[in-house]
């Protein structure tokens, strides 16, 4: 298995992601002031704020918390985030690249650096290590939605070009440029999605062995722990024994 999907399931599986609700919370909230800063505050005329409102009704964020980050947006009272991207390697040469939505890019900077340096990793120029990944759509439906076949069959139809299904979520992949359409149709077949997001699938991966896993978590972790961090993707790939240890 590689990349942060595999991180996804370990967290999962050790009670992270519980722990971690009011951040996500408070992240899931930017996304959706910055999303309807940018365009009308009408999910209907906004795709970006329909996709970040639903992601944040997906991890159950209250109702009220939408509409307040929303109105924050409309009354101009929201702070001005900017996007920004870094890119670096972490321990065993593992790429990352990171997102966040900052309001003072100065302390983001210094904040994502110290943790490269604190692994043993380091920061790089823009680019460094963007064209280890593409860019493409992931549109997730929990397992109970139907079994892989029915999923595979719907994902087909639909356009996307690849599925991995476990015992918790079926997981599908499209081109960047076709995520609206892909979506759509699947909707229509399968209901509404869990998520629907943009990320960085690796397109070339470095195996680590336990230890070096280990540290790349831990890497993840603290820049996930950051408020301004929204994403985090790395290239790393271990081995189903490794895998099994990790999620012991």
């Amino acid at each position: 298995m590689a990349g942060h999907s595999q991180f996804k399931n370990i967290m999962h599986r050790k009670g992270r992601q519980d722990a971690m609700r009011s951040k996500v919370f408070s992240k899931l909230a930017r996304e959706i002031t910055v999303a309807a800063k940018q365009g009308l505050p009408d999910p209907t005329m906004n795709s970006r704020l329909r996709l970040a409102i639903q992601n944040a009704k997906a991890q159950s964020m209250p109702k009220d918390n939408i509409e307040r980050a929303i109105k924050k947006a409309s009354g101009g009272e929201a702070e001005n985030y900017d996007e920004v991207r870094y890119e670096g390697y972490g321990p065993g040469g593992v790429a990352f690249i990171v997102e966040a939505l900052t309001d003072n890019r100065n302390r983001t900077a210094s904040n994502v650096r110290a943790a490269f340096t604190k692994a043993g990793g380091a920061l790089g120029e823009t680019g460094s290590v963007g064209f280890m990944f593409n860019r493409v759509g992931e549109i997730i439906y929990k397992a109970t939605v139907g079994d892989a076949d029915k999923i595979m069959e719907a994902a087909i139809e639909a356009g996307a070009e690849d599925v991995q299904s476990d015992g918790e979520e079926h997981v599908i992949i499209c081109a960047f440029e076709d995520i609206g359409d892909v979506s759509k149709s699947l909707e229509s077949a399968l209901g509404e999605a869990e998520s629907i997001k943009t990320v960085f699938k690796p397109a070339t991966t470095a195996p680590v062995d336990e230890e070096k896993a280990q540290s790349v978590l831990r890497l993840i972790a603290t820049l996930e722990d950051d408020d301004d961090v929204q994403n985090v993707y790395a290239n790393f790939e271990v081995s189903e024994e490794v895998l099994a240890k990790l999620s012991a």
